[in-house]
Parts: C-alpha cells; structure tokens; sequence
C-alpha cells in the first residue's frame, strides 16, 4: 500500500467503486452511512425506490446533497431504463416498447433516437445520470426467457447500428449509457439470475456475432459497459466473465481497446452469489479489472466488499495501482458528465410532468 495514504483515504478511494441499491422511496439511514463513512460511488434504483416524478426527483437531490456535502462529488445515480418490460420509470415517464419493437419498426432509426432523447430528457430532469442500457446481446435462435423483447435482432450489424445511435442519443442528452452484457448472453440457456450460464462459443463466432455492437459501442464513446454472469469457455473456462481477469482486461481492455467504466452486473445474482458469494465477487471482480461493483440489494455486502478489497491492498494481494485505475476511470467519468452538477429542481419537474 501507499504508504503516506491514510486509512480513511483509502477507505474513501475503496468505497467509489460500489454502486448499491436502497431500501425505499426516500433516503434512509443505512444509505446516509454508507455516503459519509464510505464514499459510496453510485446508487441504483429500481421499482421499490420510484413512486413519482415528483418524488424520485427529491430523492435523488436528497442523496446527492448527502454525497457533494460529504465529499465534495456527486454520486452515479443509476436506473435500467430499457423501454419495454425493463423500464423502471413508468408512466408518467414516456413509456416506449423496448429493442426488440424498435428493431423491428418500419423506421428503426427514429424510434431508436426518439427512445434516446426522450429518455435522456426525461432522466435528467429527475436527477438520473447513468442508464444501465442499450442490451447490446445478439440472440442466435429464440432468446433466453429473461431476454425477450430486450435485444434489437439477431443481426450483429444492426444491433451494433441501433446500438449506436441509443448510445450516442442518451450521451448527447447527458446521460451515461452501459452497453450490456459483455460479451454477450445471445446464446444462452439460463436466466444468471438464478444459475450461471456456461455459453460454449468459438472465439471465431464471438468475433464474427457478439463482439460487433460491442465493438460499435467502443467506437462511439460509451461510458460503461456491463459485464455478462456467463462463462464463456473459449476465454477462460473457469470462471464468470465478470470475473475473469482474461475477459475484462485480456478481452475487453487490451483487445477490444476499451478504456472506459467496466460495471459489473448485479452480485447479488445467483451465478455468483452461489458459486462465490457476493462480497468474494465483488473482490473478484475488481482484481479481474472491473470499476464499478453492483449490489443492489443487501448494503452488509457492500460493507464486507469494501473491507475486503481494503484489507487485500494493505496487505499487498492487490496493488495499489489497480485501485488508481479505477480511481482514475470514475473520474473521468463523473468530470465528464457531472462536473457541471446543478440540484434538482422541482419546479420544472413539476411544469414537464404537469
């Protein structure tokens, strides 16, 4: 470890890698802690947290006044706002049918930029930051249950081309995108949230299929991409993607060239919860070179994370040199996207939603 770095600077440098979700509709307790003692780099929100616009807005100016009053930057606030049956904020947020409709709409193009800008729009005003789409999987056959209407088609080409545009849309609109889920659950035969995939693929066909939107989605700048729960034989045959070392870095790093955020998927899940365990994942996945860790539901977890990962870099099992890259990567970020950070105001959430 540093050894000038104080222990609670280093707790702090720890703590920005976790994003976690929260209990309720309103700030809580728990949360406050995890803020002030940790750090905490974002906060996810699902159905149980949104209620109103009205409400949602105040939330999140709740927690980033905690964040910027505690640490002087703001949070990552983040939602799956897919369209379709992934769609977090409902009416009267816009409501839109999701990849699967804009693939196969006479004109892809426009709805697949209406979806973008509109969402982005209608995010910002809220308090949002960071949209946890475009699925970019490419189904071969008839996708997994837990994927239908989510993907844009089975052709690599125009997932990558749809892709894009979304991305691109909800960035110009000041919204981070995530392209999910690297490198691709196109052929899988699970659900991750409950059991863990192994997807049998050729590295030739992971090339010629689901590395192309990925490839576009690099190309056009995106924020994060989101790793797959999936083992993928052909790269490392042991463990999950998010947490393999020959994925995230050997793969998506220094092969696809990708120097932006790497999220993982929700830890919590039952391929790594059951095989790993969540915090010993959430250790995984960071030594594999991910930079954003999400557990959205249990917030003990993210504390025996954080003690973990903390404990590790003291002792020197992890450099701290890997903690600077992902230091340095959410920087980057956040100066990009939140540098400019203004409170929410209500007021215009209640003329839009009026």
């Amino acid at each position: 470890m540093h050894s000038t770095l104080e222990l609670s600077e280093l707790n702090a440098r720890v703590g920005r890698l976790f994003m976690a979700g929260i209990p309720g509709t309103e700030i809580d307790r728990g949360t406050e802690a995890l803020i002030r003692d940790y750090n905490l780099g974002g906060v996810i929100l699902f159905s149980r947290n949104i209620e109103t616009p009205l409400q949602v807005a105040t939330l999140c100016r709740e927690l980033q006044k905690r964040a910027v009053g505690d640490w002087g930057t703001p949070l990552f606030l983040a939602v799956d706002q897919e369209g379709g049956r992934v769609a977090r904020l409902q009416e009267p947020f816009a409501r839109f049918e999701g990849n699967t409709a804009i693939g196969l709409d006479p004109d892809p193009e426009k709805k697949a930029n209406e979806f973008a800008r509109v969402t982005a729009l209608e995010m910002n005003l809220v308090g949002l930051n960071m949209n946890l789409a475009p699925v970019l999987d490419v189904p071969q056959g008839e996708p997994e249950a837990h994927l239908a209407g989510r993907t844009f088609g089975n052709d690599p080409g125009e997932t990558a081309r749809l892709g894009r545009m979304v991305i691109d849309g909800l960035q110009k609109g000041g919204v981070m995108a995530v392209a999910k889920h690297f490198p691709g659950l196109g052929k899988t035969d699970v659900d991750p949230h409950h059991h863990l995939p192994t997807i049998p693929v050729p590295e030739e066909e992971m090339e010629r299929v689901s590395l192309v939107p990925f490839r576009a989605a690099i190309a056009a700048g995106v924020t994060g991409v989101m790793s797959s729960h999936a083992i993928y034989p052909a790269v490392d045959p042991d463990r999950s993607a998010t947490l393999s070392h020959r994925v995230i870095t050997g793969l998506l790093r220094e092969r696809l060239g990708f120097e932006g955020l790497v999220i993982t998927d929700d830890l919590e899940m039952g391929a790594i919860d059951r095989a790993w365990g969540t915090a010993e994942g959430a250790v995984m996945a960071f030594e594999a070179g991910a930079d954003i860790l999400l557990i959205c539901k249990d917030q003990g977890k993210v504390v025996d994370a954080i003690e973990m990962i903390m404990n590790k870099i003291i002792r020197g099992d992890i450099p701290f040199e890997r903690l600077e890259q992902s230091r340095g990567r959410i920087e980057k970020a956040k100066s990009m996207f939140l540098s400019g950070y203004q409170e929410v105001s209500l007021d215009k959430v209640r003329r839009y939603f009026a």
